[in-house]
């Protein structure tokens, strides 16, 4: 059953209120847009071009799939699937920072918030395994 939702009686106490996670993830998105174009634009200067967007693109979709996951209450697929999430964050990040320093930056506030569902995350699984 997929669950677009989240309904849940238990929250961590630093969990963030729910009306600032909606404009946080637009900003989020909308750097995550920006640095993408930023490499394809920039293609020459990359010596591992395919697999930089392979990275990007895999850590996309894992975003995307990871809220219905999170909703049904599969804890421990969730934080698996963020620690991937922030894996090929990092490595797309750190393969882009010297050709491209602005691609890689731009994705640094991500790789953070992503950090902090993982840990939001895990308290979820911690209070409910």
């Amino acid at each position: 059953e997929v669950r677009l939702t989240f309904n849940s009686e238990y929250e961590p106490f630093f969990r963030p209120p729910g009306w600032i996670v909606g404009p946080i993830w637009a900003v989020l998105y909308t750097m995550l847009a920006f640095s993408i174009y930023y490499t394809i634009m920039n293609r020459d200067k990359l010596e591992k071009y395919n697999s930089i967007v392979f990275l990007f693109l895999i850590q996309l979709i894992l975003n995307v799939l990871w809220p219905s996951v999170f909703n049904s209450a599969e804890y421990l697929i969730s934080l698996v699937m963020l620690i991937l999430i922030i894996a090929f964050s990092l490595l797309y990040a750190n393969l882009t920072f010297k050709p491209l320093p602005t691609a890689s930056k731009l994705v640094w506030p991500y790789i953070a918030w992503v950090t902090f569902a993982a840990l939001i995350n895990t308290a979820y699984f911690l209070e409910f395994r």
